[in-house]
């Protein structure tokens, strides 16, 4: 198992996000896709030539997965939606089960092996422990998984699928579960670590090939990279204190990247965190795990 080292981070994208979220590595395009959850933006950049592209939305993208139709699956203010390709317009897919509960929409996703999409939401007024994980399949029915959150974050999966990870940031701790891939149920949920609280509370995250899961810890200023048993391996130090997703991309998925957030900041802050929005990166020694598509019949 890979120890602790120093990794330097350097700004890839200066893209002064409100709140850049859920940076995922598209291997064929060569390209970083992500969002801005508060502008209602989808973006996706090239790192070889600096060029960023965006699509502006009626409602915000929490989260998205590559769809092996092609284009990309949305989950949105209200429910989830297929975006057949860069240009086209976000179709429904299965029931818009936010529609008529203003506070709540979906936040953080991930996809497991076999296809189906793992999606958080939160409750953006914090008025109620009515956040949930729910997962949706490929023919666009929608579960209920587990309830009683405010912020449901961090989906990831080991890379035999049997092991799933994330958290309702506010409590400060991470979970972890076995999973059923042939049923697609949790069970064995166990706390993987426990942060102190005031120090950062974990966001977004992403498993790497030692089956080590990375989380970003928001007002942390950090990333943190967790043994499958819990114990803290590494600690990477951002110059913004709102670090929010990693993700690893490039071709050998060894370049982590790191989405950040300037929204609720004072001015005084932003004064002493210019770079607060930015997409950060470095290198790592293993790489990350490739994002699986969502899979429809």
């Amino acid at each position: 198992m890979t120890q602790s080292k120093t990794f330097l981070p350097k700004v890839a994208f200066d893209a002064c996000a409100l709140l850049g979220e859920g940076p995922r590595w598209h291997g064929a395009e060569h390209r970083l896709y992500w969002v801005d959850i508060a502008a209602n933006t989808l973006h996706r950049f090239d790192p070889t030539t600096g060029m960023n592209e965006t699509r502006l939305f009626h409602a915000p993208v929490g989260c998205f997965a590559f769809d092996a139709k092609g284009g990309l699956l949305l989950a949105m203010k209200d429910g989830f939606a297929t975006l057949a390709d860069w240009n086209a317009d976000p179709v429904p897919f299965g029931d818009q089960i936010f529609a008529d509960r203003p506070d709540i929409r979906f936040n953080d996703g991930r996809t497991d092996p076999q296809g189906r999409f793992w999606a958080g939401s939160v409750n953006m007024a914090k008025s109620a422990q009515d956040a949930a994980l729910y997962r949706l399949d490929g023919d666009g029915t929608i579960k209920e998984i587990e309830s009683g959150m405010l912020t449901c974050n961090g989906a990831a999966f080991s890379a035999d699928g049997r092991r799933f990870y994330h958290s309702d940031t506010p409590t400060h701790a991470a979970r972890a579960y076995d999973y059923d891939p042939d049923t697609g149920t949790l069970s064995g949920r166990c706390i993987l670590h426990q942060f102190p609280l005031g120090e950062g509370r974990p966001d977004g995250g992403s498993v790497d090939e030692e089956g080590c899961y990375w989380t970003a810890l928001f007002d942390g200023g950090r990333v943190v990279r967790l043994a499958p048993d819990g114990a803290i391996l590494m600690e990477v130090a951002l110059p913004v204190t709102r670090p929010t997703m990693i993700a690893f991309g490039e071709d050998d998925r060894r370049t982590a990247f790191v989405t950040t957030a300037r929204s609720g900041l004072t001015e005084a802050q932003l004064t002493t965190q210019p770079l607060a929005g930015a997409i950060f990166s470095f290198r790592v020694d293993v790489p990350g795990l490739p994002e699986w598509p969502f899979a429809r019949p």
